[in-house]
Order: structure tokens, then sequence, then C-alpha cells
């Protein structure tokens, strides 16, 4: 069989195919209204139901929320191992899976204990308001979801034809709808199909690869051995600043809503850990699977060579199934990463009386999607930039502060928290849009933005130490 290296979809896909594909969005169109159902008939919750499904969450939707949330750029980590092979695994994995531990370890019952709504309310609990309000906006940033907008609209483009842009707005408007509806409980159902599917589909393609092309020899064969050096290509030091954004899960706002949501810190905890098995055994699958795309079809696109490749290695009836599985990989990130953006808006930038408030809740659903889709298109569909810039942003500026306030509780103050984070932003700033050669070249802004929040914490702290110690001299 000759694969090509772009591809119509709609004239790879059979009556089969699309009716395995609209079979499966039937079924998760039904969990959401089941989410419906069931969020209405919890009345008594109210605003807290809304928004964390009453602090109820069990075992089982923990950890296929949680899975399904986290990999909606799936377009991003397949055009990575296209290009560069298992570095993609070590970037966007491994790292990934050394942090998740230990925020399953050292922080979720510290988590969980405050009670908290949202990630700036419990920066605001450990610092203050005017911490709380700056959190905010950087945790906004951080999950506005531009990257998966902009997977949903490489999805849209290559299945129906249509522009980038028309494909971002379509995919995020019919989220937004079922989230403005059902809340969060809506979002935790409809996640529940989608985690099994978008499992499936990628261990699917991998299973297929290996049977009509062999395994590894294969891969050894086709490709270069950059593919198999961990660094592929790159320098140590750009290795190391993906490990430094792998960090931000320890300020990332899914992680914290879940929590918030568990229904005991032991669910969390186990939750994480067994999402995180679930997730190595994902990335071996598109690790693996952008390989094979650029070893069997080297010219395709890198940005839509494991969906060109996939359609093209799977029979009848699992096309529609494998694009059924891309969508709900995408949809399912979306919804949470829209949904909680929007609590930041209704609730961490509002006067405390309008707090409560589910129309504003609502409206902020539909201005975050908004944002996104406007954001998306101004990165012209730069999956891989988008999480550079704001990866650096969030892990540079937010996450030496929140540590040292979980290692030394009560010892930084509102006012030194505020000033490292902002430096640190003005510093990351400054880096970015300046010109640096020779060893300087090497540094990453988000080096300078960790180093950078250290410093202002230390002094800060120096100089509230030395103030305090002379009042209480006088």
């Amino acid at each position: 069989m000759k694969f090509t290296p772009s591809i119509n979809l709609l004239n790879y896909l059979s009556y089969v195919d699309y009716l395995v594909f609209f079979a499966i969005l039937a079924l998760t169109f039904l969990a959401v209204i089941y989410g419906v159902v069931a969020s209405r008939k919890s009345e008594k919750n109210g605003f807290l139901d809304y928004m964390l499904m009453g602090r109820a969450l069990t075992l089982p939707m923990f950890i296929a929320t949680l899975v399904a949330t986290w990999y909606g750029g799936i377009f991003g980590v397949t055009e990575m191992s296209f290009k560069y092979g298992i570095y993609n695994f070590v970037t966007q994995g491994f790292f990934w899976y050394l942090t998740y531990i230990i925020f399953a370890l050292y922080l979720v019952k510290k988590v969980k204990a405050s009670e908290a709504v949202t990630l700036p309310e419990l920066i605001g609990t450990n610092f203050g308001p005017r911490s709380q309000k700056i959190a905010a906006v950087f945790n906004f940033f951080n999950v506005v979801p531009i990257v998966y907008v902009i997977s949903i609209g490489l999805l849209c483009k290559a299945a129906f034809g249509c522009s980038l842009a028309v494909g971002t707005v379509l995919g995020t408007g019919f989220v937004c709808l079922y989230s403005l509806i059902g809340g969060f409980r809506a979002v935790v159902f409809s996640d529940l199909v989608q985690f099994f599917v978008m499992c499936s589909s990628v261990l699917l393609v991998l299973i297929f690869s290996f049977f009509d092309f062999g395994g590894v020899g294969f891969l050894q064969e086709r490709l270069e051995p950059r593919y198999f050096d961990i660094t592929g290509g790159h320098s140590v030091s750009t290795l190391l600043v993906w490990g430094l954004i792998a960090l931000s899960t320890l300020v990332d706002p899914n992680f914290y809503q879940r929590c918030f949501a568990a229904k005991d810190d032991k669910t969390a905890k186990f939750g994480i850990f067994a999402a995180t098995g679930v997730w190595f055994v994902f990335d071996i699958c598109t690790t693996l699977g952008g390989m094979y795309a650029a070893a069997v079809i080297p010219e395709a696109k890198a940005n839509e060579a494991y969906l060109a490749y996939a359609i093209q290695i799977l029979p009848a009836g699992l096309k529609g199934f494998f694009l059924a599985g891309i969508l709900a990989t995408v949809l399912s990130t979306i919804d949470s990463y829209n949904f909680i953006a929007a609590n930041t808006l209704s609730y961490d930038f509002v006067p405390k009386k309008f707090k409560h408030n589910l129309l504003l809740q609502k409206i902020s659903i539909l201005f975050t999607g908004l944002i996104a889709v406007t954001m998306a298109l101004c990165f012209e569909g730069s999956i891989k930039s988008v999480w550079k810039t704001l990866g650096s942003y969030s892990a540079g500026c937010l996450l030496f502060p929140v540590m040292v306030g979980y290692a030394f509780p009560g010892k930084i103050s509102d006012r030194v928290f505020s000033c490292a984070v902002l430096v640190a932003a003005a510093g990351i700033t400054y880096w970015r849009f300046s010109t640096h050669t020779g060893f300087w070249a090497e540094v990453d802004d988000l080096y300078i933005g960790v180093v950078t929040s250290a410093l202002v914490l230390a002094l800060g702290n120096f100089i509230e130490g030395n103030g305090h110690s002379k009042s209480l001299s006088r």
C-alpha cells in the first residue's frame, strides 16, 4: 500500500466509518445529557455542584477526567515525535511523570485541606488578596485553551476542508454550549466516554503499525539516528527547559480543580498515580505513531502527518473510530480548560458578593471561548510556540514563589510574592525580545524567570525581615 503525505478525509471514510463516528458522538452527547440531568437533581449544592461537582468526584471519574483533560494537544505531541522522535517522549512524557508524582506525594493533602474553589483562591489564602489577583491573571492565560482550539481547527480543516478559522469557531462553540448547560458535572461525564475512545484509538494505530511494518528495527532502518537520541538534536539546555516547563503542573489549575472536586485526598492521590500509568502508555503510542509516520511518509507536513498516516493504515470502521478518538481527545481538553479559565474570570476577578453568581459563570464561559479563538488565530496554528510561550510564563513566574510558600507557610508576605511574580514576568519579557550571543544565546527565558523570582523573594524577605527587626528594637 502506498501512503500519500496529504489526504482529504472525506475520500477515505466509508459509510461504516461515518456510522461509528456519529455513534460515538451520540454516546458523548448522551453522557453530557446525563450529566446535565444529574446536575439538576443536585440543586441543594447549587454553585458548588456547578463548579466542583459538589466535591464528590470518585476515583474512576477522577482518573478519566484528569487523563482526558491533559492530552488535547495530540497534534502537538505527534508533530514533535514526527520531527524529533523519542525527544517527544522525554520532554512531553518523562519530565511530566516526575512532576505528577511530586504533586501526588507532597501537595495533594495540602490542596485538599484548603477547601478552596480555585487555585488563585488558594494562593490568596496562603499569601494575600493582591497575590490572588496576580495569580488569577497568570493562571487564566495558562489555561485559556489556545493550543486545543488550534487542534480542533486543524482537525476540522482536514476532515471537512474548511479554513482553520471556521474550524476553531465551530469546535469551540460546540464545547462552550454543553459546558454552559451542565457545568463541571457535564464535563466529567463527557470525559468518561472520551477517555476510553481516545486511549483505544492511539493504541489501535500502534498495533496496526507493528503488524504492517514491524517493530523498532523498521524505524531504525528508515529514520536518522537523532530520532533515537533523547535530545533530538537539540542542546541539553533546551531539553532541561522542558523539564522546568513540566514543573508548571505544580501550579496548573486543572490538577488543583480535580483535587478540589475529589471526595477525599486518597482519591486524588491514587487517582494521579493511576493516571500517570495511563499517560505512560498513551505517550508511547503517540511517540511511536509519529515516528512511524516519519518513516513511512517523511514528506508530510509535521502537524498533519500522524492523522494522514493513521487514516491510511486503519481499516474501514476503525478509521471512523480513530477520528472520533482524536475529536474526543481535543474536545475533552477544550471543555475542561475553558471551564476553569471561566471560573477564574467569574470567581477570582470579581467582588466577593458576585463570587457565587452562576449567570456570571456562564457568561464567562462564552467570553473565554472567544478569547481562545482570537489568540489561536494570532498564533497562526503554531502549537509548539503556544506551549513554549505560556509554559515559560507560568513556570517562570509562579512556580518558585508558590513552592516556597508551601515549604515555609506564612514566611512570604503578599507584597513580596506579588513583586517576585511581576518582576519575573518583566524579566522573561525583556529576555524574550532582546538579542543574545555566545553563551547567553543558550539561556532560555524560563531560566530568567525562575532565577529572577528567587532573587526577588530572597531580597524582599531580607528587607522585610530587617524592617521588622528594627521596629521591634525601637
